[in-house]
This record gives C-alpha cells, structure tokens and sequence, in this order.
C-alpha cells in the first residue's frame, strides 16, 4: 500500500516541508510541501533526499556493548542498568565536574535536549557542550552584553528590507532563511532592492549581488572597524535613534573617529571609495546585515560580530522594521548565561565559561586530556557525532580513548559510535514525533510537530524516553502517585489538572517534571516527545499567549491544549504565533532598557585592529601559504548522519578549490590528487580549479570523510584544524582561515 504523508527535511536547520510516499515502509518518493506555510513548496535537494537519512546499511536496531573490539547486543534494561552504575561510581568518586553531555538534540529533533539537560541538572553537572557552542556563540555572547539576553539574537526583517547585506554568508547554499533562493532571488531582480555581498569568493550569493566586496581574508573585523569609522567622520550615523534607544555611546565613538578607514581598506585589499559607498547606503536606506560561519568562524570572530552590532546600532538598524530585529519563539535556542555570574562554571583546564548555557567543543578534548583532579571521565553524546562535525579530529579521538565511559545515542553507526562503550539506538526523525522550537521567522512564530511517518525496526526508542528510562534507573525520579496515571488515562483537562495539584503540593518536583510527564501522559500518549510538547504548551508566558492570541487562538486556560490539538492536527505545520513588530524595543532586557554598546573587556582588543597590526599579522607564511577555508556550504553535504554515498553518486562533492591561476603558478592541474598539510595534520584530495575561489585561498567542504561499509568517502576536514585555533571568548573554531599548504604526490 502506498501513501503521501507530511513531514519535513531534518539536514539543515529550515526544517522545509515534504511530503513523502511511504510504501512497505520505504520512504520512495519525496517532493516539496506546498501546503507547508513556513516554505511553501520551498526545498533544496538535500531534503530531495531523505531517504538515504532514513534508510541505510548503518541504521543501529538494539542497544550495544562493545566486548573487546566487538559490540554485541544486550537489553535496554542490562544496558542503562550498567550505564547508571558507571556513572554512579565516577561522580562519587570523582565529582560532578568528571560528567558531560554532547549534542541533546538534532537539526529537527529538539524534544530530547530538555530531557538531557534535566538529568545531567540532576547528577550534579554544568558541562553541556553542544555544535551552537561551535559557531554561534560569540553572537550570543556580544548580544547578551547589549540587548541584555543572549538568546535575543536578531536576524534581518527580511520581508521588510531594502538593503541586505549578507556577510560571509551564502545563503544560496546554506539557507539559514526560509525560502533563502527565492528571497535572494527576489532582491536582486528587484530594482528598489539592494543585495551587498560581503565575502572573500564569489559564492553564488555573491554572483547574484549588486555589490560584491570581495575581502582580503581574515580581515572581517578591519573592515568593520573601518566602516563604522567611515559613518562616524561624515556624520551618517542615526544621532536621533542614538539618543533614544542606545546606551554608552560616547564611550565606544573613541575607537572609531581618528581611525584610518582608508589604510584599513587598502589592507582589506577592497577600494576604499566602494566600502565608503556601502556604508553611506546602509547608514541611509532601510539595511540590514546577515552575517554567518565567514564571520563566525573567522579571525576575530567574537569581535568581529560585536563590532556589527554596534554598525547595526549607530545606523538606527536594531529592532526596526527592515533593519536586524529580535524574533519570537515557543522556546529560546538556550539559557542567558553571564560569565560574570560566579554561578557558572568554567571549565576546569581551559577556563571557558557557557555561553547560551552551551560549552565550546573546541576545548573538550583538552578537558579530558589532563592530569587534573576534576577532569572529564564520562560524557553521554546524543545527535552528535563530534568524530566528524568538530575541530581536530586526531585530539578527540586521543582523549575519547582516554574516558572511563562514552556512551551515544544516534541513529546510526557514527565514527563517535565506534568508539564508545555502549550504544544505544535511537528512533529517527521520521520515526517519532518531535519537532523543532526555533525558527528563526519574523513576524511570525512557526511550529511543525512531525508525525511518524513510517514504523521503526528493531528495538530503537525516543531519545527522550531513553533519558528518562536512564534517569530512573539513577534514582532521579520520585515515586509517581497513582492518580497521575488514571488522570492521564482520561483526558488531558484532567490530567492537566491533577499534574498542578500534584506540582503545588511537591514544588520540589518541578525539577523532574519532563520525567514524570514522559512516564504518566507520555506512556498515554505511546510518545515522551508529544507528551511534553502538550506540557510545555501549558506553562508558556504571557508574551506567547499574547502572540498566539494574534493568529486565532483563543486567551484562557485551555489556549495551551488548543494549541497542542493543532498542531497535532495540522502534519503540515502552522503559525502559533505573532510578534508585534511595534515592539521590538520591548525585547531589550538591560537595566535602562536601551542598548548597550559598550563592552569594556574588549576594548584594547578593538584598538588591536588597526591596518599596521593587521598586515603584519596576515603576512605570507613561507611554510603554510595558503589559507584553507575548512567547509562550505553546497547542495552535496549535509550532517553526518546522510551516510550513504550514493545520494552524491555522479557529483564531484568533496574536492580542493582553488583559483585556476594558483594551480598553473604550481604546475598543478584538475582533477589531480595533491596533498593538502596543516599545523594539525595531512589528507590527500582531488583539486578543482574554480575561478570563484580567491587567489591564495583554498576550500574544503565539510561532512565528509565518512567511513560506510568498509569505505571512506571524501576527506575529513577536521584532520587539518586545530582545536586550540578558536576565539578567544566563545572558543568556537577559526575555520575560515587556516594556514596550510597544497603540493603535488609525487
């Protein structure tokens, strides 16, 4: 029997709609959603090819130990009973300190996370390190100190905008927006619109642009410097907006106003009167500024997305129509955590703090790596395959082998898995019901609650279900009264009533409460992850319910349980939610409400970019010179869980770009297989030549070098980066700018 039912793609973070034919429970044929109001019929080939995430030689069907160099199978029971006992004896022995958890949560698998960081809450531990922490962070972190909350990041009122620039961005590629072809598409064949590229390649994006300032690399924060410099001496900066809405002005103008924008330029090696065109164009139309991992995983990459908060402020750009707005959520994508707080633990060897209550992974393997009393020991890794996602593969495969235990949860049998203690096997996303809490859409609020849309094999569970089936076997959950689960087995109205009376009478269990919902209503309901999605909507603050009321549903008690019985309702996904676009201001979480520009730790670092410093710090090096951007969006990669080749079969998906110029100079020639070197390691790689690829700067793409059924299948590019190569703030990695050098095998 065959049938068409809705779902959508988990490979990128857009989560964009689909609808699948499901036959003898193959998923056979995929096509675009056209009744998916987030990306109506919107998708990229990757979500095209779902079925090779679902159905490969690697799908993991019962739990496993491994004995010696072998798994073998055992019961869930002998597996998480073993697994609570180690971990046990390693936090009594050792502290909570020896504990970390990885990953909790995938691309479009959030449920599980709130399960995760409730238990590893409940041994004890702070030590949540997760991919966000690997490219986000040093955004969160300058908009935690401005706007007062690290999860009130802005993104671009796209719909709004006239002028958008895209920074180290492709989002041709890499989306990061919903229907990201269309809306480029859209600006740049619109007259009245204006698209600036600001990238180093020619990426797609860039092909499309009005304007393509093509940057020296490694020279982002310069630039920025230099721009701000720029609309600061011609007086283009938005002095009335200033004087409403923005905090410590007169301390950052300093940095700024005696600055030599036009060395600076020549460094950038950009002409200085186009960069002085293209900030007198965002300090004057209705601009907003999409920067992504170019900048993020760049030189200066904390400060680099500290300094554009401030082009975004003095221009008048933050939280206005068509400027950088703060968008709405169900849920936040992590907590507000300031290091400044004494209550946030740092880690042990590195002394890195949370950011978004997430830990950079760049620093893990050092944190397992020591003689330290307090050093990690056991890590549980769930949707994660740190093997292959994270920088320095080499150092984490050491330290890895060095833990007292390394359990992980995953769908597959990842490079992660091979080397862990026990495995245990998880339903996928097409599996299970679950969902995706951020969106990142404005004005509006999105939410899709996928169904299961074919029937597991094996033994697999919901990642949330084994967390909780973990967390009772370590004694974390209290006895549950009986009435609970008659409650449950009637109605949500009543089960909704005595879960209150029983959480008013036992405060102290609100703690567990994702536990005890997964064992009463989630049992009900043959699902943990629908089970708390229907609690979590029961509890939402008063800005939601006022967001909600705006697209139809009804304020009073039973809002939550409407909301829930949509979405349920609805495969298809729908908006729950809208933000005022009024008041955005009212998002602003400092003590005058206003935005605070200055940051004073990092103050001698902004003084520290100046044209003279940094064209020594980029000179050529004679040994490595060439910089390695180590990944790259394209239609060819995705997470690590697609491990089947044969979606790519017939394309080239992981080569060396480089300049066609570069390889002539180098006697070097397409196709050719040469040999890439790093301070990290070595890899031998096909060359393309590629005239979007800047002179002296090569490209690797990232998710490769996957090993399935007895083969690897391109390079991995984490062989060549260095885990100690990060910010120095937020520890993410500088992956966009890696010595190297390329030569010929001989």
């Amino acid at each position: 029997m065959k049938e068409w039912k809705k779902t959508s793609c988990v490979l990128c973070a857009q989560n964009c709609g689909l609808e699948v034919l499901v036959e003898s429970n193959r998923i056979v044929k995929v096509k675009p959603d056209e009744d998916n109001p987030r990306s109506q019929g919107y998708v990229c080939r990757k979500g095209l090819n779902i079925a090779h995430h679902q159905h490969h030689d690697q799908r993991l069907t019962h739990p496993l130990k491994k004995m010696g160099n072998e798994f073998v199978p055992i019961t869930w029971d002998q597996a998480l009973t073993e697994i609570a006992e180690k971990l046990r004896s390693i936090i009594d022995e050792h502290g909570p300190r020896s504990l970390a958890f990885m990953g909790l949560g995938g691309l479009g698998a959030h449920s599980e996370a709130v399960f995760g960081l409730r238990l590893l809450r409940s041994l004890g531990s702070q030590y949540y390190y997760n991919a966000i922490a690997g490219e986000l962070t040093g955004m969160y972190w300058g908009y935690g100190r401005t706007v007062g909350k690290q999860y009130n990041a802005t993104i671009p009122d796209h719909d709004h905008t006239d002028m958008l620039v895209a920074i180290g961005w492709n989002g041709w590629m890499s989306h990061q927006t919903p229907q990201a072809r269309r809306h480029l598409d859209q600006m740049a064949k619109d007259p009245n619109k204006l698209l600036v590229v600001i990238d180093p390649r020619r990426s797609e994006t860039a092909e499309r642009a009005d304007i393509h300032l093509a940057l020296r690399p490694g020279t982002d924060a310069l630039l920025t410097r230099a721009m701000i410099a720029i609309i600061l001496q011609e007086g283009w900066q938005n002095q009335e907006y200033i004087d409403c809405y923005v905090s410590q002005f007169e301390q950052v103008r300093p940095w700024f106003v005696d600055f030599d924008a036009r060395a600076a330029c020549q460094v950038c090696e950009l002409d200085y009167d186009q960069v002085k065109e293209v900030s007198r164009l965002f300090a004057t139309r209705k601009s907003s500024l999409h920067a992504d991992l170019g900048v993020l995983m760049g030189r200066h990459s904390t400060l680099t997305t500290y300094l554009e908060i401030i082009l975004l402020a003095v221009c008048g750009r933050l939280c206005v129509p068509g400027g950088n707005v703060i968008p709405g959520y169900l849920m936040p994508m992590g907590s507000h955590s300031d290091e400044r707080n004494p209550k946030c633990w740092r880690t042990v060897v590195t002394d890195f703090p949370p950011i978004m209550g997430m830990y950079p992974p760049n620093v893990m393997p050092e944190e397992i790596n020591n003689n330290h009393r307090e050093r990690l020991r056991a890590v549980l890794i769930t949707s994660s395959n740190p093997l292959r996602s994270f920088a320095d593969t080499s150092a984490y495969e050491e330290a890895f082998s060095k833990l007292d235990l390394l359990v992980t949860v995953e769908i597959a049998m990842t490079e992660t898995a091979l080397m862990s203690d026990y495995v245990l096997p998880d339903l996928s996303a097409y599996e299970r019901w679950d969902t995706t809490y951020f969106q990142w859409n404005y004005p509006g609020i999105y939410c899709q609650m996928r169904h299961p849309i074919v029937e597991q094999t094996g033994q697999a569970l919901e990642g949330s279900e084994i967390l909780t089936r973990l967390a009772d076997k370590l004694g974390i959950i209290p006895t549950i009264p009986e009435s609970l689960y008659e409650a449950a087995s009637k109605s949500r109205l009543e089960y909704g009533q005595a879960l209150y009376t029983y959480v008013q009478s036992n405060p102290k269990v609100a703690a567990v409460l994702p536990f005890i919902v997964a064992k009463t209503l989630g049992k009900e309901m043959g699902s943990v992850n629908l089970a708390w999605m229907w609690a979590l909507l029961q509890n939402v603050p008063k800005d939601f319910r006022e967001n909600a009321a705006r697209v139809g549903f009804k304020p009073g008690p039973t809002m939550g349980d409407d909301i829930f019985q949509a979405l349920v309702d609805h495969p298809e996904g729908l908006w729950i939610g809208q933000v005022d676009p009024n008041k955005n201001f009212a998002n602003l979480r400092t003590e005058d409400k206003r935005i605070n520009l200055y940051i004073p730790e990092v103050e001698e670092w902004v003084y520290s970019i100046t044209p003279e410093s940094e064209a020594e710090r980029l000179a050529t090096d004679g040994d490595y010179p060439f910089i390695l951007m180590a990944g790259r969006h394209m239609d060819m990669n995705a997470n690590t869980l697609m491990r089947n080749p044969e979606w790519n079969k017939g394309r080239r998906a992981c080569t060396l770009a480089m300049h066609p110029d570069d390889a002539e100079r180098m006697g070097l020639s397409d196709r050719q297989i040469v040999r890439v070197t790093t301070e990290a390691g070595t890899v031998d790689i096909e060359l393309e030549t590629s005239l979007a690829t800047r002179s002296g700067n090569v490209i690797i793409p990232h998710g490769f070098g996957l090993s399935y059924n007895g083969e690897v299948y391109g390079v991995n590019v984490n062989r060549l980066t260095k885990n100690t190569h990060r910010d120095p703030i937020a520890g993410t990695p500088l992956h966009r700018y890696v010595r190297c050098r390329v030569e010929m095998i001989k």
